[in-house]
C-alpha cells in the first residue's frame, strides 16, 4: 500500500510538472528616469510571458513578485545586481546601442532577450556668448541628441576638445590676457565614436566692457529723467 501512494505521488508530480506553464517570451526594459542617456548603472525589468498566456515581472523597477535572486541571467555587456545594470559606454556604442540578455528559468532552456538603450544620433555646439573674453574662462556646452527625443548636456567623460590657440581647462576655453588672437577653432569629438565631430569658430572679443558709472551717478541720472 505504501509502495502503491509513493508511486502515485510520484505520478504526480510528474504530471504536474509535465503541465506547467513554460516561459516562451521575455520582454526587457529599463527605467526612463535614470537617464541611460548619460550614466551607465540603470535598473532594468523583465516580463515573463508563459505558455498559458499568464506573466510575472520582477521586482524593483517593474514592482513584481519575481525576485531577482532567482533568476540565473547572462548578459553580453556588463552585469546584473538585483536589477540594477551595469555597462560600458564605449561597448554599446559598438554593439549599436544593444545589449544582449540570456535568461534561465527553473527547469527549462535559456531564453534570450535584447534591451535597447537609447542611442546618441548627433552632437552640436550651444554657446552661451557669441564671443570669447581674454583672460576669462569660457564653458564649452556640447550637446547630444538621443534617439529617445531627449537633449541633455555632455561632459569631458564622453567629449575631448581641442582648440587652435589658447588651452582647454577640463571643458572650458582660456586665451591669455595678451593673447592677440581674433579667430579661434574649437573642435570636439564623441569619445566612443570619433566619427561624430564638431567644429565651431568663435570671434575673440577686441574691445573692453564699457566701464559702468559709479552708482551714485546712475541715481543722479535716473532722477534727471524723471518728470
Amino acid at each position: 500500500m505504501k509502495v502503491y501512494l509513493l508511486v502515485s505521488a510520484l505520478l504526480l508530480s510528474l504530471l504536474a510538472n509535465a503541465q506547467q506553464a513554460k516561459v516562451i517570451r521575455i520582454n526587457a526594459t529599463y527605467d526612463t528616469t535614470a537617464m541611460a542617456e548619460l550614466y551607465n548603472r540603470i535598473p532594468i525589468g523583465l516580463q515573463f510571458i508563459y505558455s498559458d498566456s499568464s506573466h510575472k515581472q520582477t521586482a524593483g523597477y517593474l514592482r513584481g513578485d519575481y525576485r531577482w535572486n532567482k533568476i540565473n541571467i547572462a548578459t553580453s555587456n556588463g552585469w546584473i545586481v538585483n536589477g540594477v545594470l551595469t555597462f560600458s559606454r564605449a561597448q554599446l556604442a559598438q554593439d549599436h546601442y544593444r545589449i544582449d540578455l540570456t535568461v534561465t528559468p527553473p527547469q527549462q532552456e535559456p531564453v534570450q532577450t535584447v534591451l535597447v538603450l537609447p542611442k546618441l544620433t548627433g552632437i552640436r555646439f550651444n554657446h552661451y556668448a557669441d564671443s570669447v573674453k581674454r583672460d576669462i574662462r569660457y564653458y564649452l556646452n556640447v550637446e547630444g541628441k538621443f534617439s529617445s527625443g531627449r537633449i541633455l548636456p555632455l561632459d569631458t567623460s564622453v567629449i575631448s576638445f581641442n582648440t587652435s590657440d589658447g588651452q582647454i581647462i577640463g571643458q572650458d576655453l582660456l586665451i591669455d590676457k595678451n593673447d592677440t588672437t581674433r579667430l579661434i577653432t574649437v573642435e570636439a569629438w564623441y569619445k566612443p565614436n570619433p566619427n561624430m565631430y564638431l567644429r565651431s569658430v568663435l570671434p575673440v572679443k577686441q574691445l573692453p566692457d564699457p566701464d559702468l558709472p559709479p552708482a551714485d551717478l546712475q541715481q543722479k541720472g535716473r532722477k534727471s529723467r524723471k518728470p
